[in-house]
């Protein structure tokens, strides 16, 4: 089993919403290290941190699981979305997506800052300087001790 952090913004997509819909395509990643943890790491059944950023308290705030293996992000091919890549075609797609599951929400956000402060999680992606990646690796090590926050 891997384990991941998964990056939204509340007011973009947040923990309540993944927990209504049941499962959502995480589309929208735009960059090719976020893309190949999705198309070469993530299997059916990997769980992960769902983090609220870009807010008043960024932290983790639930647990979602992998539903579906990589499959192309069909918004790359939609002029009218945001996540437009004219250079990506059908034949050749360039980035993909995978559904996600709603597992639970944390009963507390395990800030940021309180992230920052712990020495036990060693090299851990979300806290390393300049890091600005929307999915991110976890060791085993890490999500234990992360849930014991809570």
């Amino acid at each position: 089993m891997n384990y991941w952090l998964f990056k939204s913004e509340p007011e973009e997509f947040s923990i309540d919403d993944l927990k209504r819909v049941k499962t959502e395509p995480w589309t929208g990643v735009r960059n090719y290290q976020a893309r190949n943890y999705m198309r070469d790491n993530m299997k059916v059944g990997d769980l992960g941190f769902f983090y609220h950023s870009n807010c008043e308290t960024p932290g983790i705030v639930g647990i979602l699981k992998i539903a579906s293996k990589a499959k192309p992000d069909a918004k790359q091919f939609d002029p009218e979305s945001d996540y437009f890549d004219p250079k990506s075609s059908a034949a050749d797609p360039r980035w993909v997506c995978v559904e996600v599951g709603f597992s639970r929400k944390l009963k507390r956000t395990i800030t940021l800052d309180e992230l920052k402060s712990r020495d036990d999680l060693g090299d851990f992606a979300l806290t390393r300087r300049g890091n600005r990646l929307s999915i991110l690796p976890v060791t085993a090590e890490q999500w234990a001790l992360i849930l014991n926050l809570e």
